[in-house]
């Protein structure tokens, strides 16, 4: 269950960071509120993984999913270069939270 709490964590900080993007481009309440409720979320479910699972192992790989995912949300959603050489070191940091799970 931490796992999945940690999953779902990573996924409202991609959320957050899209809506961040959002707000910066436009600035309306609707952007504004999306951005504090998946930050709030995101915050609320590390907490929860953080009950089972070492400090240092789940702040990584929820940075690792929020980083890669930012960056994968920029590419799709926000016109962000696709350049090859940032998808491998994209790769790079989801390989390394995969890692930090098998070695946990």
């Amino acid at each position: 269950m931490a796992w999945a709490s940690l999953l779902i964590a990573g996924l409202c900080e991609m959320l957050g960071v899209a809506a961040m993007n959002m707000v910066n481009r436009r600035r309306n309440l609707q952007s504004m509120l999306l951005m504090v409720l998946a930050f709030s979320g995101s915050f609320l479910f590390m907490s929860f993984a953080m009950r089972t699972l070492p400090m240092g192992t789940a702040y990584a790989v929820w940075t690792g999913i929020g980083a890669a995912g930012g960056a994968i949300v920029g590419m799709l959603f926000f016109g962000e270069s696709r350049d090859w050489r940032r998808i491998v070191f994209i790769t790079m940091i989801l390989g390394a939270a995969v890692g930090l799970k098998l070695a946990s």
